[in-house]
């Protein structure tokens, strides 16, 4: 089965997570991630989720599914070790029109979830249609390796260079252009060293002189 790969704005959103072992951990923490509001329905939970039930990043209703309970949910998870109950879950995702992963039935879900690299505004995304997760996160591994935490500063930067080339209309050639000027510099490097000096100093070099850089910088310093 082919899927259509998709980044979904699920901020603010509710998203009912129906089981609390080890699984339902690894999706909450995607979830939170992502700034969802987040229901978790389980009369048992493993010990990494009451760390976030007591810090109030989630709502926990101790006891298991009951029909009705996937109400006004965006995204839906079905984690439980109950075959019986995972259908039910099913069924009523499927008559609501909600969006459910089913942790035991990749061919029954309506979206699957991939092994990502994280930074910032940079998502890497790794999927083997539920055939293989072990094989998607040694992949992950993998990209983990070559695309570090600097990558997401470039994208960063990337986007205040972006929003400047618009404010000043450049066209969308212009804007290829320079952004591939400035990835045949050094900049990667100095972002990973977190040598701001010589960023700036490289920027100079490339950047019309009526951009504010320092601002850039700062910005992409998270200041």
């Amino acid at each position: 089965m082919a899927f259509y790969p998709i980044n979904l704005n699920i901020s603010g959103q509710l998203c009912v997570v129906i089981g609390g072992g080890a699984v339902a951990r690894r999706k909450i923490n995607s979830l939170l991630c992502c700034a969802a509001t987040i229901r978790l329905i389980s009369p048992a939970i493993c010990a990494g989720l009451q760390p976030l039930i007591d810090n109030k990043l989630l709502e926990w209703r101790p006891r298991a599914y009951m029909p009705g309970d996937l109400q006004g949910a965006r995204l839906a998870f079905a984690l439980t070790d109950r075959p019986e109950v995972q259908a039910q879950i099913e069924k009523e995702a499927q008559e609501h029109g909600i969006p459910i992963n089913i942790g035991d039935n990749p061919a029954a879900c309506t979206f699957q979830t991939a092994a990502t690299v994280r930074h910032g505004d940079l998502l890497i995304s790794v999927s083997t249609g539920g055939n293989s997760p072990a094989l998607a996160a040694a992949i992950r591994k993998e990209l983990e390796l070559h695309y570090g935490p600097e990558y997401g500063e470039l994208v960063k930067l990337l986007g205040e260079v972006r929003i400047l080339t618009k404010e000043q209309h450049w066209s969308q050639e212009q804007n290829k252009l320079l952004v591939e000027q400035i990835l045949q510099t050094n900049i990667l490097t100095f972002l990973k060293n977190k040598d701001w000096h010589q960023l700036q100093a490289q920027l100079i070099e490339i950047l019309p002189q009526d951009m504010n850089i320092n601002d850039i910088v700062q910005k992409v310093r998270g200041f």
